[in-house]
C-alpha cells in the first residue's frame, strides 16, 4: 500500500516516512500529518480516498512516534520544519496538507514554514493554539493530558503512568466509526500509545506552547472541518482557529464526534485537489 523509508535529518535525527507513490511529475500530492498518538503509517481509508482522485500521499512520523527519532521540547513549527526538509529530499515542489486531530496544529504549520510547497490546508478536529483561558478546555470529556502538558514535560510524562482512556470521549457514532471505515484508526492508536508514550506527551506540551508560527501569516486557503459533538476537541477550537487565519473557511458537521468528522474527507481532498489544480489562488 505503501513505502516506508528513513530520511536523515540535520543534526542526524531519523524521520520515518511513508509514501504510496508514484513519483511521477505532475501527479498531485497529500501530505497527511497523524493525530496523537498514531505511527504515522498511512490508514486504508486515507490512501483510498486519495487513490480515488490520483493523488500521491505522504506522511511522516512525527518525532517520537513510529520509529522517528525523538526531539524532547520540540514546537509545533520544528515538526513541521522536519516534515518540510523531508518533501525536499523527495524533490516535491508543490503540494496540500491535511491534518487529523493532532495533526491539524503541524499541518497549519507545515503551510506556515514552507508557503512555498503548500498550496491548501484542510483540518478535521483540530486544536486551536492555547490562549491561556479555560474556555479552551471546556466541553473535553478528559483534559488531564493538555492541563497537566501545562507544567512541561515531566509533568505531562508522570500523568501518562497512570492515564486511563475516558470511553465518554467518544460518540456512539464514533465508535460506530471504529467498527467499519476507521478501525485502523483504532488499532493504530492504541498501538502507538502502548510503543511510544513519549511522542504524545511531546505533542501535548507543544500543542499548550507557543506553536512557533503565526496563523494569520498563513497565505494559503484553508478548510477548518469540526464535528459539533466532538468530545475531545471542542467547537470552540474551530472558531479559534478560523478567527485567526486570513482565509480559513468553517465546515461545520453538526452532528459528527471527534472520529466521524473523518467521513469528510473525501470531499475535503476534492477541494484541496481544486487548490492544487488553480481552482483556488493559492497565495495572496
Amino acid at each position: 500500500m505503501s513505502e516506508r523509508y528513513e530520511i536523515r535529518l540535520p543534526g542526524g535525527r531519523v524521520l520515518v516516512v511513508h509514501d504510496t507513490g508514484p513519483r511521477e511529475a505532475g501527479v498531485p500530492v497529500v501530505v497527511w500529518h497523524h493525530g496523537s498518538p498514531q505511527s504515522g503509517a498511512l490508514l486504508p481509508p486515507v490512501v483510498d480516498a486519495a487513490n480515488a482522485r490520483g493523488m500521491r500521499v505522504v506522511s511522516c512520523a512525527r518525532p517520537g512516534y513510529g520509529g522517528s527519532t525523538r526531539a524532547p521540547g520540540r514546537s509545533v513549527a520544528d515538526a513541521a520544519s522536519d516534515v518540510g526538509h523531508a518533501l525536499d529530499e523527495l524533490g516535491i515542489e508543490r503540494c496540500c496538507t491535511v491534518g487529523a486531530s493532532g495533526g491539524g496544529p503541524h499541518a497549519l504549520a507545515l503551510a506556515a514554514v514552507r508557503a512555498d510547497l503548500v498550496t491548501g490546508v484542510a483540518t478535521l478536529a483540530s486544536t486551536a493554539p492555547y490562549d491561556s483561558t479555560e474556555r479552551w478546555f471546556a466541553g473535553m470529556a478528559d483534559d488531564g493530558g493538555l492541563r497537566t502538558a501545562l507544567a512541561g514535560t515531566g509533568a505531562r510524562a508522570r500523568h501518562e503512568e497512570t492515564a486511563e482512556f475516558d470511553e465518554s470521549s467518544f460518540t456512539s457514532a464514533d465508535y460506530a466509526m471504529f467498527g467499519g471505515p476507521w478501525g485502523a484508526l483504532g488499532a493504530d492508536a492504541g498501538a502507538a500509545g502502548g510503543a511510544w508514550p513519549e511522542g504524545l506527551v511531546d505533542d501535548d506540551v507543544a500543542f499548550v506552547r507557543a506553536w512557533g508560527v503565526d496563523l494569520a501569516e498563513i497565505g494559503c486557503p484553508v478548510l477548518v472541518v469540526q464535528g459539533g459533538e466532538d468530545r475531545i476537541v471542542p467547537r470552540h477550537h474551530a472558531d479559534l482557529l478560523v478567527d485567526a487565519l486570513r482565509r480559513g473557511e468553517l465546515w461545520l458537521r453538526p452532528r459528527d464526534g471527534h472520529i466521524g468528522v473523518l467521513g469528510a474527507l473525501p470531499v475535503a481532498l476534492d477541494w484541496l485537489l481544486d487548490g492544487l489544480r488553480g481552482g483556488i489562488t493559492a497565495h495572496t
